[in-house]
């Protein structure tokens, strides 16, 4: 029987409307679903040679009613950009020409660390992105994306990923931006808002909690609570809607409490629509209404998942259509599902496509260029600023900048001359390129072997590679030692290789159950550091590994420790830059970095249940927190200036003055953090608030004031409502999340060792903090609302 409940239309336009009115109920599916064009090509999403059909209708013969999406033309395998483009014109016209309806077809990539199509820009990967603390320099480089996108005729990228990380384990912590959702939100609010400038509508994934994902293994049940969903993983996404116009959403493989994303109404209808007020098109992750019958066994057969997932609020299936065609006419015709739920959708994307320009009638007379370059000097240059801004400089007993003249450098190591180091899973080199070899990367992509030579040109560089990402193959070490302990200085580069599904030590699939660097990369870097030659470890990689042995331990320890999250094409030069000098360190840890995979999930956004006790034996605490990050510069906050008193649901400013106490010009990342000191439900011991990018010149001092509303203090109350509530709260200002004026001050460059209370070593980390300031929140509990601001306000002076 049809159910009772009949879905609310969206506001249409006259042309659309007439459009859909004129419609058949197998024109309109056809705008439901996706065409994959190559899809018996590279296995690029997850069960893909399990779903895909081997016998897929001819691309005339499948499109005969329309289409919706093609997806991936570029981004499936290697094609000449400008003649596939001139292809995908003719096709769009022939689907105006040919079909009743003459409706074009949508055209989606994916686009997370630059278009993943051959020859493009490759960009930092989106942990990089975070590492900045630059959201300006995101939209930059997400513009540049989004004209390149524009330009071969693709209208909607499948980025950003908003999910917080939680677990270092889970192999798609390479895809996401950092563990904080306040920096989630703004990073990725910025990358939206520059795609969608260039008219490429962003896609944030993925909707809802996905990252939570048990013990961090990719599609495992989410066992989070209402109140860190709501408070923790929603925010992200919320500002990209409110504040970045965000026009697609695409659901999370995942099951909350054993409901699948892909089947919950209350969360993409409910909560989507009806409460943050999102009024785009939410888009199937590949294959996850399939998914519903397969994997989740919610669904007897396609035609119940495919129902189940309209009814939710899923509007368009991809890759394909398995789901959404044959099986959903069924229903419909079987009386199971009313035809206004594939009508809602339908008029959601023809909305979507009107907006694009796609039905105009002049859409394709014109022909796509004849040369198209993706790789141009202004993205190489926006590539090479993001990626210094994001290399972390962890340690440094003064090795750090290498010294000139130097007569010998060492390059070594299994990531010292790999371009597919520099690059996330989600590259195209990674993501398809590694499944067509002896097809040229199509870019110019130094390694950091190459970028030493170019850096350091009277220094007689010589590598050795030592051993390989994954293995226990140690036949290579001792060259290493012997190239080492020949040089003025070694530089050992280890970490990760991304890849898809088990293809590599990272990214989608490759979850993993221990934080130690893949394979014997540990014990290779050991082992030159015993040759005696100054060692500066590389670490370049896709989610942060457990490394206080060369951070804070023992005799092998390096000289110094450089964490590059794939920096993307120019990477390798941005590291030479930094490591001779000629660039400076201003990095900071996007996510804390672990002390070990047991103590996971942990973040740095904990109550004070969730931190090291002494009624545990067990110590979670990082080994480098939230916001760390060395320079080669000193900095020294002073005069901190903070409201006494705010009504709840105003604003209040927080400002300090900012030293260079150097001789050295550096940029200092100001983190301002606060905490309620009693609340209603348990809160972070330190949340950060707001943060800002200083440039100071040696000697300089400028004044940085924040305008932070309070609804930074929101959280959900025991109702489930989000409030700020009236109280006290602590304010403060520091380097990184563990820097609080209780601290002894350290060495800019090194730390120091003291004893706690319990007489146990521990380090002190440096790290600059301000005296905490103490703020009231007055008046009654406010209430957010959809209206309230939750942005801060920034001004350096």
């Amino acid at each position: 029987m049809v159910r009772t409940t009949v879905p609310a239309m969206p506001v249409m336009s006259a042309r659309v409307s007439t459009l859909l009115a004129d419609m058949t109920l197998e024109e309109k599916v056809a705008q439901l679903v996706g065409y994959w064009i190559d899809q018996g090509g590279s296995v690029v999403a997850p069960m893909q040679d399990e779903m895909a059909a081997d016998d897929a209708a001819p691309l005339a013969q499948f499109t005969r009613h329309g289409i919706g999406h093609f997806t991936r033309v570029f981004g499936t395998r290697p094609v000449e950009p400008a003649a596939r483009a001139a292809w995908l014109r003719q096709e769009q016209r022939r689907l105006v020409a040919e079909t009743r309806a003459g409706i074009p077809a949508l055209v989606h990539e994916e686009c997370l660390t630059g278009l993943a199509a051959w020859k493009a820009a490759s960009f930092p990967t989106p942990l990089a992105w975070g590492a900045s603390f630059d959201p300006e320099l995101v939209e930059e480089m997400a513009t540049t994306i989004g004209a390149s996108m524009r330009e071969l005729g693709v209208h909607q990228g499948l980025a950003p990923v908003m999910d917080v990380i939680t677990d270092p384990r889970w192999g798609r912590v390479d895809e996401c931006i950092a563990e904080d959702p306040y920096l989630v939100g703004t990073i990725g609010t910025s990358f939206v808002r520059g795609l969608q400038s260039e008219g490429v509508h962003a896609t944030l994934k993925h909707f809802l909690g996905y990252s939570a994902s048990a013990s961090g293994r990719n599609h495992a049940p989410v066992h989070a609570g209402p109140r860190e969903i709501a408070d923790v993983y929603l925010p992200p996404f919320e500002m990209a809607i409110r504040d970045g116009g965000a026009k697609s959403v695409m659901n999370s493989y995942a099951e909350i409490d054993g409901v699948p994303v892909a089947a919950n109404r209350e969360l993409l209808t409910t909560l989507l629509r009806d409460q943050l007020g999102f009024d785009g098109v939410v888009v199937a992750d590949y294959f996850a209404v399939a998914f519903l019958e397969v994997m989740h066994q919610v669904a007897a057969d396609r035609g119940e998942a495919a129902q189940t997932a309209l009814e939710a609020g899923i509007d368009v299936e991809l890759p394909s259509g398995d789901a959404y065609l044959e099986p959903l006419i069924a229903r419909v015709r079987s009386g199971d599902l009313d035809e206004a739920y594939i009508d809602r959708a339908v008029a959601r994307i023809l909305g979507q496509k009107e907006e694009l320009g796609l039905l105009e009638p002049d859409a394709f007379t014109e022909d796509s260029p004849s040369v198209i370059d993706l790789d141009t000097p202004h993205q190489r240059d926006i590539a090479r600023r993001l990626a210094e801004e994001s290399v972390i400089l962890l340690s440094n007993d003064g090795t750090l900048p290498i010294a000139q003249p130097v007569s010998r450098v060492a390059v070594i190591g299994p990531n010292a001359d790999s371009t597919a180091a520099l690059q996330g899973c989600y590259s195209f080199a990674n993501h398809v390129l590694a499944h067509h070899p002896g097809v040229p990367l199509g870019i110019d992509m130094p390694t950091v072997a190459d970028a030493i030579r170019t850096e350091l040109p009277a220094a007689e560089v010589v590598t050795a590679r030592g051993c390989d990402v994954e293995g226990d193959d140690r036949t290579g070490f001792a060259e290493a030692e012997n190239v080492a302990a020949a040089a003025d200085i070694a530089i050992v580069v280890v970490g990760d290789l991304a890849g898809l599904f088990g293809r590599g030590t990272v990214g989608e699939g490759n979850d993993v159950e221990s934080l130690d660097l893949p394979g014997v990369q540990r014990e290779l870097i050991e082992r030159v550091v015993a040759t005696g030659t100054p060692t500066v470890m590389v670490t370049l990689t896709g989610r942060p590994y457990a490394i206080g042995w060369a951070l804070d331990d023992g005799s092998h320890r390096p000289a110094a420790v450089v964490q590059a999250f794939f920096p993307g094409e120019e990477g390798a030069s941005a590291v030479a830059r930094l490591l001779s000098g000629n660039a400076v360190f201003s990095g900071r840890l996007p996510v804390s970095l672990p002390r070990s995979a047991g103590a996971q999930p942990y973040g740095y956004l904990r109550p004070t249940l969730g931190g090291a006790s002494s009624v545990t034996s067990a110590d979670p605490t990082s080994v480098r927190p939230f916001g760390f990050g060395l320079s080669y510069a000193s900095f020294a906050y002073s005069e901190l200036d903070v409201t006494s008193s705010v009504r709840a649901g105003d604003s209040f400013t927080a400002s300090l003055t900012v030293t260079n106490t150097s001789n050295v010009d550096g940029v200092e990342t100001v983190q301002l953090y606060g905490r309620d000191t009693v609340a209603s439900v348990t809160r972070p011991v330190a949340q950060l608030l707001g943060y800002a990018r200083v440039a100071l010149a040696a000697g300089e001092s400028r004044r940085v004031t924040l305008s932070v509303p309070t609804q930074r203090f929101a959280f959900s109350d025991r109702r489930m409502v989000r409030i700020v509530e009236p109280g006290d709260v602590e304010v403060w200002a520091a380097s990184h999340a563990a820097a609080n004026a209780a601290e002894p001050d350290a060495d800019a460059a090194t730390g120091g060792v003291i004893h706690n209370e319990r007489e146990a070593v521990r380090v002190v980390l440096p790290g600059i903090a301000t005296p905490r300031a103490r703020l009231v929140i007055t008046g009654e509990v406010h209430e957010v609302t959809a209206a309230d601001p939750r942005i801060v306000d920034v001004r350096v002076g």
